[in-house]
């Protein structure tokens, strides 16, 4: 029997829904008062489906429904009314729940005041946008993946959206695997002859040309520039791999020209490397460039060659424990079920921890090591959170790779970092508040 399609199965997850949501609503309606009247969704080893239940808090959010986040309890798990609608839909996703009643939230929350554990309100789902070329593919970007997984809504926007100033229609901004340096990737010595790489080329140029710019490394500079106003006027900011390193090297970089001359046809500004400005960066300082176009390496603030080093099998990261009550935004970015996470490669893989600025968060890091995987800092009124690597269930992605099927990784600690990050903004008043 063939498989119904897309729009067949949708139809028919309908059907059930109105069908069972009816016996639902009756059946906690019949309950008696001193029953039970919240949903657990435990975020510890007895989930079945980590990345989906970040996706149905995110749901919950944008139907009005407080969550309130229990941080530390059980892994970072979520706590709302209960709510027939809700408790359908988490099992349409697959999301596992459990019913509790007021004493045992009352315990719990007796257990969150006594441990290194805290509640946080989720009040309203925050406005998300991804910056990602339009010719990008899904699978070029976990955040990417990740959303559409989890079924979290999210606007596309890249450079000329950036310019015209739409940023302000949202309150959180991940960047996909960009250079904002302007040297496409740096894939130059080994893909220069690449029809995909030549069309990047070409499509990015014309781009620069049609926004009134005469080389891609000044649009990149411009658009890098404007991020950091959205951020320093209250925007959150999340990136991965390159975007990471490239962006800093961009701001920085004002005003000098620190791309080679196979890229943008003319030669770097003399003495480059000793004009940049690292005040205007957000988390590093005092790195030095890759100019070399032949070198597949923006700068040293990458740690790529240690992590081959170890390899796959020896190559993982901590997170740290933060005091929930006295820390509430690291602990946060960091709820996870497991601390010992595995690793993975990325054109930027992990920060030198020496070029980090010194008022910069570590949330993760290479045991014995200098190397950083996971940051997070403040910038004016806003907020940025930096992961080092591509993509957290593909070791070394490489250009032509399959895409990472996340239904077979539904518990991956690696992904639930990404997700930590959307559900950050949710509790920004709360957070100012303390």
């Amino acid at each position: 029997m063939p498989r119904p399609d897309s729009a067949s199965r949708n139809t028919i997850r309908q059907r059930v829904a109105r069908v069972a949501l009816v016996f639902m609503t009756l059946s906690v309606a019949a309950l008696p008062a001193a029953a039970a009247e919240y949903m657990l969704i435990p975020m510890d080893l007895k989930q079945t489906n980590h990345l989906k239940a970040y996706g149905l808090a995110y749901h919950m959010l944008t139907q009005g429904i407080d969550v309130e986040w229990l941080l530390n309890y059980r892994g970072g798990s979520f706590l709302a009314r209960r709510n027939a609608e809700m408790e359908l839909e988490s099992r349409v996703r697959g999301v596992l729940f459990t019913v509790v009643g007021s004493t045992e939230v009352a315990r719990i929350k007796a257990e969150v005041e006594r441990e290194n554990m805290e509640v946080v309100l989720l009040e309203k789902a925050p406005r998300l946008a991804v910056y990602t070329p339009p010719n990008a593919q899904p699978w070029d970007d976990a955040v990417t993946l990740a959303l559409d997984y989890a079924e979290v809504p999210f606007d596309k926007v890249y450079d000329r959206e950036v310019l015209d100033g739409d940023l302000d229609q949202y309150d959180w901004l991940h960047l996909h695997h960009e250079d904002f340096t302007g040297q496409f990737g740096k894939f130059y010595a080994s893909y220069r002859f690449a029809a995909w790489y030549q069309h990047d080329v070409e499509v990015n140029e014309r781009l620069a040309r049609e926004l009134g710019f005469t080389k891609v490394s000044d649009l990149k500079k411009a658009v890098a520039s404007t991020i950091r106003v959205y951020v320093e006027s209250g925007g959150f900011l999340f990136a991965m791999c390159s975007a990471t390193d490239t962006i800093d090297i961009a701001l920085a970089a004002a005003g000098v020209d620190v791309v080679a001359r196979e890229f943008d046809h003319d030669g770097v500004t003399p003495g480059a490397q000793s004009k940049l400005q690292f005040e205007h960066s957000f988390a590093f300082e005092n790195f030095s460039l890759e100019m070399n176009p032949l070198v597949y390496e923006f700068s040293n603030i990458d740690t790529s060659n240690y992590a081959r080093l170890r390899g796959p099998e020896a190559d993982y990261f901590t997170l740290f424990e933060f005091a929930a009550k006295h820390d509430p935004v690291p602990a946060m970015l960091t709820q996870c079920h497991v601390n010992v996470i595995n690793g993975f490669l990325g054109q930027t893989t992990g920060f030198r921890q020496g070029l980090v600025k010194k008022s910069v968060v570590l949330l993760a890091k290479v045991e014995g090591s200098e190397e950083v995987k996971y940051l997070h800092g403040n910038a004016g009124r806003g907020t940025f959170t930096f992961y080092g690597g591509h993509d957290p269930e593909d070791y070394q992605h490489a250009v032509g790779d399959p895409p990472t099927r996340l239904e077979l990784h539904v518990n991956s600690p690696g992904y639930r970092l990404i997700l930590n990050n959307i559900l950050f903004p949710a509790a920004r008043k709360k957070e100012q508040k303390t």
